[in-house]
């Protein structure tokens, strides 16, 4: 599949659903399960393999992870680069390069400063976006906008947060981005006005207590992410039978 392939695969009204996976295994059941594309989470591919989200499982370790997801399914994968696991440019297109030869077809950069904290500057983060894109990768572009102040204990549903958000879509789909995700915004009407202020296709993430996939839909999303949820459903799932296999 090609980039533009996959690109068509994001449809307002039709959201491609991605329920996110963590290595070639978990890849292979959502492929059966019916999916158009796989996508990996951070957090649970570094999860799986023993390291915290964050960028400290090994670059080297994520291509091969990749390589065999890519292996071992028919079908589109995008993997989540973080921030890039480098800091200057030169590394984030050799870091992308990388991928698009594992097999990739594109990859989540998020402008957050993953040591520092805060986000990067809306030029600085174009500049990188526009550098994976040139890879050959569809970027999916991530805000840390609304995921920063809830991971904070916050509320992030707020319409200045919106606006701010609008402005940074803005340049990130100047720069060659192919979508726009939002993680941490859960408020139907302000996702909503999202949708319709953003000219990129807008991805979500599932929240608890989120409406459904067809409400969402509704609203004019393009992409749903289930992010690390599967993983830690599926973990929990096995320490459950373990337990009650060693009473």
């Amino acid at each position: 599949m090609t980039r533009n392939e996959f690109a068509a695969l994001h449809r307002a009204g039709d959201p491609l659903v991605l329920f996110n996976i963590w290595d070639a295994g978990s890849a292979v059941a959502v492929a059966r399960a019916g999916a158009k594309a796989v996508a990996t989470g951070s957090h649970s591919l570094a999860g799986a393999q023993g390291y915290d989200d964050g960028e400290h499982i090994p670059f080297s370790r994520l291509t091969e992870t990749a390589r065999q997801i890519a292996d071992a399914v028919d079908l589109p994968v995008t993997i989540d680069l973080e921030t890039g696991y480098a800091t200057n440019l030169a590394d984030l297109a050799h870091n992308a390069d990388a991928l698009a030869h594992a097999g990739v077809i594109g990859c989540n950069l998020e402008d957050r400063l993953i040591r520092a904290g805060g986000l990067r500057a809306i030029d600085e983060q174009a500049e990188r976006i526009a550098v994976v894109s040139g890879e050959g990768l569809f970027v999916n572009a991530r805000t840390d906008i609304f995921l920063g102040p809830l991971m904070e204990g916050k509320d992030p549903n707020h319409v200045e947060l919106v606006y701010a958000a609008v402005e940074r879509a803005n340049a990130y789909r100047s720069a060659g981005a192919g979508s726009f995700f939002i993680p941490g915004l859960g408020d139907p009407d302000l996702i909503a006005q999202v949708c319709d202020k953003v000219a990129l296709p807008v991805n979500v993430m599932r929240l608890p207590g989120m409406v459904g996939n067809h409400e969402l839909a509704a609203l004019g999303v393009s992409r749903i992410s289930y992010g690390g949820a599967p993983w830690r459903d599926a973990m929990a799932s096995v320490e459950a039978a373990a337990r009650e296999s060693l009473r």
